[in-house]
């Protein structure tokens, strides 16, 4: 029997026409290979190999990084289970903290909203750093021009706002093609490395379960897992999507199986190319600059030429692809009274949600000048943007990530508890609770090793003050859930329904947005 919060399907044609208003995203936009090439821009192959990895190995000094990948992406496909199937029932642009809503309450749905929107936004925010500083050297190396970071960076923020206007099938179609040489390049020098290997040779020993000790293991988790995301991102487009109930769950699995492969195999050419026993050393040295090096030396120039143009455009990707997601939040939240009416409406030539592009481009815009005008420790040092804004930001981001796929697992076993068919769907709430579980103890595990993240001394308040932000996420979230419910019972009510909402309140004759 439907309820007040079934998800039987409704008239996109009579929820877009509400109130000569456009309430839904358009439908059918995005088949297998669009959503997949679109999820999988997110993480950003080459910004990970340049990025992500000698952070990981410089900084926190963990040497199996390969077998990391190769563990979260089993965690993860655990994840998968249980979230694919919660897809097959509730497709809305707001994915985590509709799922969580269902499963946990409107209330925690709530809170859920808003550390996706903080999350999201910090991760995002954090590549621009990168962005900001890549440039800078190449305009300085090949055309001797001297720009801070912050003008590139705040320029890429202003063309990516801009296309968040542009309609998602074009946005697929450009993240596809860079995707697809990001991709190429680096197996390019995967195979040069292995082909060319260190002092050490052909060494497997960075699959040891004896490189994973060390002060930085719990940050390094909530990098790699950064690394991961975009996968959890294929159920935000499920209105967008033809067959989502087919499509939705096969990309899900598809990127995990993907990312945890081609980055395990990434990582560990990176120390067959330098030697495990000097890859920290070496990585901590050289910094982003690790990758460059070493296909200088086997490639030579003009393939590191290119390397580097297309590291820009592979973060220019990600960055499309996490304003999206931000975007489709903002989208759903607006639609479902979370956020002012204004951001529940799409544009009518283009069917985007401009409000929410519009609203992710302020952030942006906000935390990139915050960064130019206050990050100078050390004074004048070229790296700043890279070792503040992109660590701190895209942990922040990671952590909120984490906590959210780790409250959607629990969600989606009361979900299935709640309606009485947990018994037809006992093996994967087992796969659920095991992933919950797991992703717990990983952000447990972050939060406790966050000072050597910041590089900072015992008891600095940069420890806490960092993690806080998505504590305080979550608490905004809550209040505004509880404020919701003693104002509008009915819209508290409603909160993950997403376009169901507007169905039921057209036969009532009234907008929850209001």
């Amino acid at each position: 029997m439907p309820t007040a919060r079934s998800t039987t399907a409704s008239n996109p044609a009579e929820i877009r026409t509400y109130k000569g208003e456009d309430r839904a995203l358009r439908a059918g936009r995005l088949g297998t290979a669009g959503l997949l090439l679109s999820v999988l821009a997110a993480s950003a192959p080459l910004m990970v190999v340049a990025g992500v990895m000698p952070t990981t190995f410089g900084v926190m000094g963990i040497v199996g990084q390969p077998l990391l990948f190769v563990i979260l992406g089993a965690v993860l496909a655990l994840f998968s289970i249980g979230y694919a199937e919660m897809s097959r029932h509730v497709h809305n642009a707001g994915a985590f903290y509709a799922y969580i809503a269902r499963g946990l309450g409107p209330t925690a749905g709530a809170a859920a909203s808003v550390v996706a929107l903080v999350a999201y936004s910090a991760m995002q925010a954090g590549v621009y750093g990168i962005l900001g500083f890549e440039i800078s050297g190449l305009l300085t190396t090949y055309l001797n021009v001297e720009l801070a970071w912050w003008i590139p960076a705040l320029l890429a923020v202003a063309a990516t706002g801009a296309l968040g206007w542009l309609k998602i099938d074009l946005n697929a179609k450009v993240l596809g093609v860079l995707l697809l040489i990001e991709c190429a390049l680096v197996v390019i020098f995967d195979l040069a490395a292995l082909a060319k290997p260190g002092a050490e040779g052909l060494s497997l020993h960075a699959f040891n379960p004896d490189t994973l000790g060390g002060a930085g293991l719990g940050t390094a988790l909530c990098f790699c897992i950064a690394a991961f995301v975009g996968f959890e991102q294929s159920p935000v487009y499920a209105e967008e999507t033809s067959k989502p109930h087919i499509v939705v769950s096969r990309v899900m699995f598809l990127a995990v199986g993907f990312v945890a492969l081609f980055f395990a195999l990434s990582a560990w050419a990176l120390t067959v190319a330098t030697g495990p026993s000097e890859v920290v050393e070496t990585a901590a040295d050289a910094g982003p600059g690790l990758l460059f090096q070493l296909t200088e030396n086997r490639l030579g120039t003009t393939f590191t030429d290119v390397l580097h143009v297309l590291f820009v455009t592979g973060m220019f990707a990600a960055m499309i692809s996490f304003h999206n997601v931000v975007a489709r939040y903002a989208f759903a939240m607006g639609r479902e009274g979370l956020l002012p009416a204004a951001f529940g409406r799409t544009n009518p030539g283009t069917g985007a949600p401009g409000t929410g592009s519009l609203l992710q481009t302020g952030i942006a815009a906000v935390v990139v000048l915050a960064f130019a005008l206050t990050d100078d420790l050390p004074a004048g040092d070229p790296t700043a943007p890279v070792l503040h804004l992109f660590t701190w930001m895209g942990s922040v981001g990671a952590l909120g990530v984490t906590l959210l796929m780790a409250t959607a697992s629990f969600a989606v076993i009361a979900f299935f508890v709640r309606r009485g068919t947990a018994g037809a769907q006992v093996w994967r709430l087992v796969a659920a609770g095991l992933s919950g579980l797991a992703l717990v103890g990983i952000a447990v595990y972050t939060v406790k090793d966050f000072g050597v993240l910041v590089g900072a001394e015992e008891g600095s308040a940069l420890s806490w003050v960092l993690p806080a932000i998505i504590a305080a996420a979550a608490v905004a979230g809550l209040v505004s859930g509880l404020l919701l419910r003693r104002r509008n019972p009915a819209a508290h009510g409603r909160i993950g329904l997403g376009n169901e909402a507007f169905r039921l309140d057209q036969a009532a004759g009234s907008d929850p947005a209001e």
